[in-house]
């Protein structure tokens, strides 16, 4: 069990602990405008979704991590749960050409279609150009934007960095407590959290 722990670290680059996000990310500071075109061909700039609650989903199909939350399901149901309320939800793949977890536009939609995935759109953000703006560092790094453009959450899925999905019950999901305490109109009481999962494979 060791050697198989320490043979994922190697192939996948395990980045539980990491130093926090880019500075210029500040929670309680506007989140960094971007424009981007989705895999549907649609453009979307965050700008754009003023008023509405966002998140940020960064991703690769072939992580474990990302794995353990879309083969269990937990990942459509928190995508759905949010994209029913009104939030608006972006996968953002960075992943350079030639890396792990490449996908042209098409793979993608299928991917998405595969996986019954509840997310607004999937971004693929070869040049990392959006994932450096946000100091995006593992798959997944979630953040949530208020509807006012202000980050108030960046970090981990839930609190437990386990790869296997039974560890999923029982864990603390940051994210879907901070859309809870918008909703309320309460501050995001754990606002920054280390994001555990694969390397994002600039």
């Amino acid at each position: 069990m060791k050697l198989y722990f320490l043979a994922l670290v190697a192939m996948f680059g395990l980045t539980a602990c990491l130093p926090k996000a880019n500075a210029a990310v500040e929670i309680g500071k506007p989140a960094p405008d971007f424009t981007a075109t989705d895999t549907k061909g649609v453009e979307h700039s965050l700008s754009d979704f003023k008023g509405k609650n966002v998140v940020l989903e960064w991703s690769n199909h072939e992580c474990p991590f990302v794995h353990k939350h879309y083969d269990s399901g937990n990942m459509q149901k928190l995508q759905k749960e949010a994209t029913d309320d009104g939030v608006i939800w972006l996968t953002i793949v960075s992943s350079a050409e030639g890396k792990q977890g490449n996908v042209t536009a098409e793979e993608a939609n299928k991917i998405m279609e595969e996986a019954g995935a509840h997310s607004t759109a999937r971004i693929l953000d070869v040049s990392g150009e959006i994932g450096h703006l946000y100091g995006a560092k593992t798959t997944p790094h979630m953040f949530v934007i208020d509807k006012e453009g202000t980050l108030v959450y960046e970090g981990a899925i839930d609190s437990d960095s386990s790869f296997k999905p039974s560890a999923i019950e029982g864990a603390t999901n940051y994210v879907h407590e901070a859309l809870k305490s918008l909703n309320a109109g309460k501050p995001v009481e754990v606002s920054s959290t280390k994001p555990y999962g694969c390397g994002v494979k600039y």
